[in-house]
């Protein structure tokens, strides 16, 4: 049985203090929403902040980024060993870091072993952009994202992706969850065909792109989607409780 898994992504939003006052919103909500895996990803500046506050609490904390250097003259960067006295899960490979800052596939693969070299767990992000929907080749796309992120790597059970189709993310354009459960089968097809089939049966692939309260259940009804990776709604403590409570409920019960 999957753990439904729900992570925030709040991008380069917020300083210290409006992350300090957005957790204590969600704090008690969320730590009792027992269902579901809570990750928070916060800006860098957060993470030490935001860590003190989830002492007690069962949500778990993420970065969006990391180098895949442990250490070294790469002014600006953050490595893992930085990371990993601080959270648990760091967010590799998102369209955003694809298209604005020119990762690569092959930096997207040397950070998703560094991250499983020292004991971070990734979200690896896979996804097409419009006119590669539009031209038909979603599947050709979104195979050769995930094939290339873990092509000669050891299989690893604590992996999460999420696919976001990259034509979804911020423009109110989401999916319908038939089209994002087919996808997401896809990826599996392709963990299968890389790793093995049980384990890409076992791992938990989540939609991203758009996500609200209000088309959440769309995404969660459908079996193949394990949770979602949320954006702009993450931000919003009302919109982002919602979104994991209805999960926790539609995928076996809140308790």
């Amino acid at each position: 049985m999957r753990i439904p898994f729900i992570a925030g992504n709040w991008k380069m939003n917020t300083t210290v203090s409006e992350a300090e006052k957005l957790v204590f919103e969600m704090l008690d909500r969320l730590d009792r929403t027992q269902a579901v895996e809570k990750v928070i990803c916060p800006p860098f500046v957060s993470l030490v902040a935001v860590n003190m506050m989830l002492q007690n609490a069962s949500i778990k904390l993420g970065a969006q980024n990391m180098h895949f250097e442990t250490g070294g003259a790469y002014t600006g960067e953050i490595s893992p060993l930085m990371l990993k006295e601080l959270c648990e899960f760091v967010i590799l490979g998102h369209s955003e870091r694809r298209s604005y800052f020119g990762e690569t596939d092959e930096i997207v693969k040397r950070k998703t072993g560094a991250a499983f070299a020292n004991d971070l767990k990734p979200i690896l992000c896979v996804g097409e952009r419009l006119e590669e929907k539009e031209a038909g080749k979603t599947e050709e796309v979104v195979s050769q994202q995930v094939a290339a992120a873990l092509n000669g790597i050891e299989p690893h059970s604590s992996l999460v992706i999420a696919y976001e189709p990259i034509w979804a993310i911020g423009t109110g354009r989401a999916a319908t969850g038939e089209q994002a459960a087919d996808t997401i089968q896809l990826v599996r097809d392709t963990l299968a065909e890389i790793w093995d089939k049980g384990i890409a049966q076992d791992l938990r692939v989540l939609y991203g792109g758009s996500v609200t309260s209000a088309n959440i259940a769309e995404f969660i009804s459908q079996p193949q989607i394990d949770g979602a990776l949320v954006g702009g709604a993450s931000l919003k403590a009302d919109e982002f409780l919602s979104i994991v409570e209805q999960t926790a409920t539609i995928k076996g019960g809140t308790e």
